[in-house]
């Protein structure tokens, strides 16, 4: 059931409880009573509630952890796309938007493939382009929202060729504006080559010999020179955010981690040798912490391979033991795909590929015992990447037909995440947004989902929390308060050691001086 204002109450002893009780749905126990700051803080927030505009600026300000679910193509904006195209010299197809190598058209309105620069003084086709490669101004009429939303891609596509670089350096930079810590990217970083390799190669459906052909064939090859194009492309970012010098962007400051993604809409050989380099790439370069799958859910191939990418993913994981997986699973909804499609998806990832987190997750509730498996992502600590705004526009799904009250309610720790901020035309903040006004969180929630983030990055090291269910302290800095000006030398020292617990700190002070503002 949706939370509404009226049943909010602002009385300190009441709030008190609000708190308490708001981290022990998310599946924590909260270690001791909220500090005044927070008190005060969590006070202001249920005070602009009902006023939107105040709600935001406060929401905006608010550190956020980590954006565990951002897919780095789908995280630019269209400005930037239609910008990196003039530049280029490519062509747009006036009808559909499409992107085009090739030779352009005047600047003339009655052509039909100009120049994307002819857009900058031609407001109908620079507008057009902006709502063909985005959500903006999107309305129920002629397409659904999931149809516009995944066609956006393919018609941007030929603007990111030699831009990996580019956009790195955007979605640092907005991260930084909205108060995160932490990134971790999907992104194909080989540049396709590995699908390429599949096809070349073909299939075999003994995974042992297909493994061995694909590593003797050229995927260590490839492994090497992926490594290599993310050297330039993230000397590419950090050039264009200024990094290392006075003028540096705030972006310089997130640390960023990429998710190897894998198009699991490809023929299964293409499949497979993805995923392979995805494991290869998670141990060769302490960059890559991990892969997923994407593409969406609903497509034939996905659909219908599906038990078969399951059986890979676990077969790989046995191989490579200490590499991390986060896969989409459940982002369906009834009417998408026949029912039977909705009863297995979330259960067949952790149970047969054991991913360690799911995104989005949307239909739970619509799996075969329900119940049981939430008791079962809750004992097993599988998070769920929250995509609130994304699921709104791509499945219709919202407010309390949304399941993220029932992931709380059975302990699944939660945390939310952008998707696609550029196409979505969103950011993290919106998602905090969504989560107050749609899903009723309160502040406690709202910093509880933060945290959450981090302790389930897969961020190498240990955590800063001894338990990350009731966020107690591990002893390196159990005694070191995150709003002094200096920490103890043994604090110091196991920051200096763990990527994770150093990032997890950096949210703490971030917290600190938030909540001193209020």
């Amino acid at each position: 059931m949706r939370f509404r204002a009226s049943r909010l109450c602002l009385l300190p002893g009441l709030l008190l409880i609000t708190l308490t009780s708001a981290t022990t749905l998310l599946g924590q126990v909260t270690r001791q009573s909220p500090s005044p700051q927070e008190q005060r803080t969590a006070r202001y927030i249920e005070s602009v509630r009902q006023q939107p505009s105040l709600l935001l600026a406060v929401l905006r300000a608010m550190p956020k952890g980590g954006d565990l679910h951002n897919h780095l193509f789908g995280a630019i904006y269209a400005e930037s796309f239609i910008d990196y195209a003039a530049a280029d010299g490519l062509c747009v197809d006036r009808i559909t938007s499409q992107l085009i190598v090739g030779r352009c058209e005047p600047c003339d309105k009655y052509t039909n493939k100009p120049a994307v620069k002819c857009a900058y003084a031609d407001h109908v086709l620079y507008n057009s382009m902006l709502d063909a490669y985005s959500m903006r101004n999107w309305s129920h009429g002629e397409e659904s929202g999931h149809d516009h939303f995944f066609a956006s891609f393919d018609k941007f596509g030929p603007a990111t060729a030699g831009r990996i670089g580019d956009m790195l350096a955007e979605a640092a930079s907005r991260a930084a504006a909205d108060h995160l810590q932490y990134l971790e990217l999907m992104h194909t970083a080989d540049g396709m080559n590995a699908a390429a390799l599949g096809a070349k190669n073909g299939w075999n459906s003994d995974f042992a010999t297909l493994r061995q052909q694909f590593l003797d064939g050229g995927l260590r090859d490839i492994v090497a020179s992926t490594r290599q194009t993310l050297d330039a492309d993230e000397k590419r970012r950090a050039e264009l955010l200024h990094c290392e010098t006075p003028q540096a962007d705030a972006g310089c400051g997130v640390t960023t981690r990429y998710l190897y993604q894998v198009l699991r809409g490809l023929p299964k050989e293409q499949v497979f040798a993805q995923i392979l380099l995805g494991f290869e790439l998670a141990k060769a370069d302490p960059r890559f912490v991990g892969l997923n799958l994407v593409m969406p859910e609903d497509w034939y191939v996905p659909m219908h391979d599906f038990p078969l990418h399951m059986k890979m993913l676990g077969f790989l994981r046995e191989q490579y033991p200490g590499v991390h997986l986060s896969l989409h699973a459940g982002e369906l909804a009834m009417g998408l795909v026949p029912p039977e499609g909705l009863r297995f998806h979330i259960r067949d990832s952790i149970e047969i590929a054991h991913a360690e987190r799911i995104g989005h997750g949307v239909d739970v509730t619509r799996e075969d015992n329900a119940v049981g498996l939430l008791k079962e992502m809750a004992e097993k600590n599988v998070l769920v990447e929250i995509c609130l705004t994304s699921n709104d526009v791509i499945l219709g799904v919202k407010g309390a037909q949304h399941p993220l009250h029932a992931y709380r309610k059975y302990g699944v720790p939660v945390a939310l995440a952008t998707d696609d901020e550029g196409v979505s035309r969103a950011d993290m903040t919106a998602e905090y947004v969504r989560a107050v006004e749609d899903q009723g969180l309160t502040y406690g929630e709202l910093k509880a989902m933060a945290r959450n983030s981090l302790e389930h990055s897969f961020l190498s090291g240990k955590s800063l929390w001894a338990n990350g269910k009731s966020f107690q302290r591990a002893s390196g800095c159990g005694k070191d308060a995150a709003s002094a000006a200096h920490i103890s030398a043994g604090c110091e020292a196991f920051l200096k050691q763990n990527e994770k617990a150093a990032t997890q700190w950096q949210l703490e002070r971030a917290f600190s001086e938030f909540e001193k503002s209020f």
